[in-house]
């Protein structure tokens, strides 16, 4: 047999090797991706999970996406309802929805986040710190930060991406307005301290004047009864006695109580 007709099988199954190689129809879905397979142009209308997938060279193409959650921290600046500038530091975490992510590659492309997400984001920020005065904001932060988040979640779910955390980690406003605050919180600490002080005056004042009617009216009580019963003039001597008899500076010591023989 000619050893050139021996040779033909393995010369095309090396050119099959080499063609295979060249044009790699295989593709892999690395752990916490989607693949979107794309036919002549067109989008399947499914995703491929993690693991090997094989596409027809030239004719199909391969894309993936990436839907673990991302961590996304930015600063934007805004005006509150009394327009007062205010710089919101935020961090969102979020990932694409693992069955639709040929859907967003369809009608949004892979750079979703620039086109769709931080704008949604920005501007439902902006519609709810326009609803609060700046002082307001502060005391309900979290209120706030709950009210953008449940917004959030319901805007961006329309376009594939689920939002599982929202925060506002600073809110800075101007120095002017900054001191201003300080200046008004200090005055109300002041005030407070003041009103306090004055409550505790009348109250000290009002605890003297019961104590003194009180004992005006036992002075009086005692003083009638003293004039009504003179034997409790020497009872009242012989609660105050301290035990010692009078001295006097003429004459003997003479008794100041009057004992009555029985």
């Amino acid at each position: 047999m000619d050893k050139r007709l021996l040779g033909m099988p393995v010369a095309v199954l090396c050119l099959l090797v080499v063609f295979l190689i060249m044009c790699n129809p295989f593709v892999m879905v690395g752990p916490g991706e989607r693949g979107i397979k794309i036919t002549m142009g067109k989008v399947q209308q499914e995703s491929y999970g993690e693991g090997l997938h094989l596409i027809f060279p030239f004719v199909q193409k391969f894309r993936t996406m990436d839907v673990k959650t991302q961590r996304n921290t930015k600063t934007t600046a805004v005006y509150t309802k009394d327009i007062q500038q205010a710089r919101i530091t935020y961090v969102l975490n979020y990932n694409v929805e693992p069955s639709s992510v040929n859907k967003l590659f369809q009608e949004v492309g892979l750079d979703y986040e620039t086109k769709i997400l931080i704008p949604v984001v920005e501007g439902t920020i902006k519609d709810i710190i326009g609803k609060w005065n700046a002082q307001d904001l502060i005391a309900n932060r979290e209120r706030a930060t709950g009210d953008i988040l449940e917004k959030l979640q319901v805007q961006l779910k329309d376009n594939y991406l689920n939002v599982t955390d929202f925060q506002m980690t600073e809110i800075n406003y101007s120095e002017v307005f900054e001191r201003a605050i300080e200046s008004k919180v200090t005055a109300e600490q002041e005030a407070l301290k003041a009103k306090n002080k004055t409550v505790q005056v009348q109250e000290e004042a009002k605890q003297k004047v019961i104590a003194a009617e009180a004992e005006a009216r036992s002075m009086a009580i005692r003083a009638q009864a003293l004039s009504q019963n003179k034997s409790l003039v020497q009872y009242e001597a012989v609660q105050k006695w301290d035990g010692k008899m009078p001295q006097y500076m003429l004459g003997n010591s003479v008794p100041f109580i009057n004992v009555a023989a029985k």
